[in-house]
């Protein structure tokens, strides 16, 4: 009876989207008389850190601070349509329609300005940090604070903008079953190491190594926290989850989160990854979804680790000690 380790390799291209009938999201944008600009949307943050993305891809499109985007994520009924949080799709599709409803708002803004400093729309640009200038007279500007109250209480406009982005369906040609069933595509790989007992069955994870394609990072640490969980939530399907350890007999089914076993700390392993830089040509900025892609190649790569490791090929997920040792013994008497 030993320990012994091997190493085991995935690879995974991630779509963006869905083909549900164009996959649509809107986004709606206004400033406040204090100089916030308000994005409305139906588009749920789950945690991915959706608003703080979003609030970045409306601020660099405004030529605004990050700090004057508010994010209101509404409700179905108040909020303009969006299909949902899902298919790794929201910083994609609804970054896209905050960018066109930003632009709308922008325009306005520019318009309005011209009228205060007195030139052409064209003539004046954002500097990043609240102000509308002239371009070449940078000492002609107006603050966004200042603006906004002109554009409420001297001209009665409001500064606003429209967004929505949908990429026509894509029907199934009926003699190949070609189409087209997504935006973009991401892609990874993911390089495992592992330590099997024989003696035991269990298996350790020791490191999971990767590299990211994923468009262009809005917010890098953002990014590495989904690869980090990710990482974590591969390990944990390959070895430990599961609602049916008996599949399909329900014998031992977990009751509560208390039998539902999942890794701690102490599992944890070691977890590098590197980011590569591909924008996509119609993400948002170059983006692409990067969110549920990071938890598939973990899960083959530690699998094909095992076989690495004792030459035994585990096909049901996931791969209990039990399994292992019952792939052991079948394998010593061939």
């Amino acid at each position: 009876m030993a320990k012994i380790r091997g190493s085991g390799m995935a690879a995974v291209n991630y779509p963006t989207g869905m083909n549900l009938g164009g996959d649509p999201s809107q986004a709606l944008i206004h400033a406040t008389t204090t100089g916030a600009f308000v994005i409305s949307l139906s588009s749920t943050d789950l945690g991915q850190g959706l608003k703080t993305v979003i609030a970045q891809i409306g601020a660099e499109t405004l030529g605004l601070p990050f700090e004057n985007v508010l994010i209101d994520t509404a409700d179905t009924d108040t909020g303009p349509h969006c299909m949902g949080t899902f298919a790794s799709r929201a910083t994609h599709r609804v970054g896209n329609a905050v960018m066109q409803a930003a632009q709308e708002a922008r325009e306005i803004m520019l318009q309005i300005a011209g009228e205060e400093l007195e030139v052409a729309p064209e003539d004046l640009e954002t500097d990043g940090e609240g102000f509308i200038r002239v371009k070449g007279a940078p000492e002609s500007k107006i603050h966004i604070v200042d603006l906004a109250l002109a554009a409420h209480f001297k001209y009665g406009r409001t500064i606003s903008g429209r967004g929505i982005y949908m990429k026509p369906k894509s029907d199934v040609a009926p003699e190949t079953g070609e189409m087209d069933p997504d935006s973009t595509e991401a892609h990874a790989c993911t390089v495992v190491e592992v330590e099997v007992d024989t003696e035991t069955g269990e298996v350790t994870v020791l490191s999971v190594k990767s590299a990211y394609e994923v468009g262009r990072q809005v917010n890098p640490k953002l990014v590495e926290g989904q690869i980090v969980g990710g990482s974590w939530m591969g390990v944990s399907h390959a070895l430990y989850e599961t609602t049916a350890p008996y599949y399909p007999a329900i014998d031992h089914s977990p009751g509560g989160y208390s039998e539902y076993l999942m890794p701690g700390p102490t599992e944890l392993p070691e977890i590098e990854s590197v980011v590569l830089e591909y924008p996509s040509a119609t993400g948002p900025y170059g983006v692409k979804g990067v969110g549920e892609m990071t938890a598939n190649s973990p899960i083959p790569a530690i699998v094909n680790a095992i076989y690495n490791a004792v030459g035994v090929r585990i096909t049901e997920l996931p791969v209990t000690p039990e399994k292992v040792l019952r792939a052991l013994e079948e394998k010593e008497m061939e």
